[in-house]
């Protein structure tokens, strides 16, 4: 049976999850949280406890037990056979596990000791980090960012539900739309067919390419850029997002675009985040989703096509979203515009190709990349961008 239907798409299990505390719900529980012991969160856990509570990560209502979260290691599905590809699991050291027991109630709160959630722990559990390395990312070397951050965290895991009862972060306030706010947003535009687009990098000619050759054959597109935790050598969210707002106000339709943030943070997963992109982007309401050529990629532990073909893995009807796969785009000059290996025959004297490396070292010098490559507006935007935040935060190749 198809998951679309007359109001969108159905989100990922066919409930959109809640788990935010308003009013006198709220202010019982954080009298609550006052007696209870105290698990302190870190960013990837805090915006993973606010992307569960909104329904963004449906179906799932709490941090993974070991059921859960020993099946998607090893088959990408959750404990009764639903399709997720990453774990989303709450770390602590070994000796504060054993401190607790199931059942007990828990204050889960942020560096500052400002509580954010509640959680009921109904697991806890040990597990083999370079086993999970191996699995999720594909290797065991800690050069890798996702695989650094599992073998800096603690030895054992806590499950159970959880509430929110804080937000981490009102940033980016005007683009802040939890999943049932979108959804409703798309009703009301009449959007019934919605593809979403991925990004932690600036927009540049080969994503406005792709985005809009996508956007021919749906009603709406979503530019769904991720603004939780990232490497320090990314590009700042805050930069990213006015470059965002730049190229979208010049070279977008604007009542057929919309401009959203995703609050969570990158795992750098490849394969394994590209599926699991594309279900948070179902639980927002798209019906299709965008993946290019090493989507979630970094470094070279990933084949360039491998972040596609994992999806021959599933059956359509067990996503329930329609992934796009697209190539890699560039401004050919023969051509005398927009191609990708697919369509243009001509060979790389002719493309414009930049590397992130050419381009830093341009736009710290100055000189604008080509019309080709960048929209003006948004190469003025990192120019004055890398100079503000200096050499750590280069631009990157692009990849979604």
């Amino acid at each position: 049976m198809s998951t679309q239907t007359a109001v969108g798409i159905a989100p990922h299990g066919g409930r959109l999850v809640n788990r935010e505390l308003a009013g006198e719900a709220r202010e019982e529980a954080l009298a609550r949280a006052a007696g209870l012991k105290k698990i302190v969160l870190g960013e990837k856990e805090a915006s993973d406890l606010e992307m569960i509570a909104v329904g963004a990560f449906s179906p799932l209502e709490g941090f993974m037990d070991r059921a859960d979260y020993e099946r998607v290691v090893h088959e990408m599905r959750l404990a009764g056979g639903l399709v997720w590809s990453l774990p989303i699991t709450l770390p602590v050291a070994s000796d504060e596990a054993r401190r607790l027991r199931e059942g007990e109630e828990v204050a889960l709160v942020d560096g500052a000791g400002t509580v954010l959630g509640l959680m009921t722990v109904q697991d806890r559990y040990e597990y083999d980090k370079a086993r999970e390395a191996r699995q999720v990312f594909r290797t065991e070397e800690e050069a890798h960012p996702g695989v650094a951050r599992l073998y800096r965290q603690g030895d054992a895991y806590l499950g159970g539900p959880v509430w929110l009862v804080n937000r981490t972060s009102a940033e980016f306030a005007e683009h802040r739309h939890d999943p049932a706010e979108l959804r409703a947003v798309f009703a009301a535009k009449g959007w019934r067919r919605v593809v979403g687009f991925q990004t932690r990098n600036p927009i540049h000619r080969a994503h406005e390419y792709i985005q809009k050759c996508a956007l021919e054959t749906v009603d709406g597109l979503l530019i769904h850029p991720l603004v939780g935790a990232t490497k320090e050598d990314d590009v700042p969210a805050h930069i990213r997002m006015r470059a965002y707002e730049a190229i979208l106000a010049g070279y977008y339709p604007r009542e057929r675009v919309m401009l959203a943030v995703f609050p969570a943070a990158m795992r750098y997963a490849g394969p394994r985040e590209a599926v699991f992109h594309a279900l948070v982007r179902k639980n927002y309401g798209c019906t299709h989703f965008i993946v290019g050529r090493d989507h979630a990629g970094v470094g070279s532990y990933y084949g360039t096509y491998d972040a596609q073909k994992i999806f021959e893995q599933f059956r359509p009807e067990d996503l329930g979203i329609t992934p796009l796969f697209f190539e890699h785009a560039f401004y050919c000059r023969a051509c005398g515009g927009m191609g990708t290996p697919k369509t243009c025959p001509h060979g790389d004297g002719e493309r414009v190709i930049l590397s992130g490396t050419k381009v830093r070292q341009m736009l710290r010098a100055g000189r604008m990349p080509p019309p080709e490559f960048s929209r003006p507006e948004v190469a003025r935007i990192l120019m004055e961008g890398l100079t503000t935040v200096g050499d750590s935060s280069p631009l990157r190749p692009v990849r979604g």
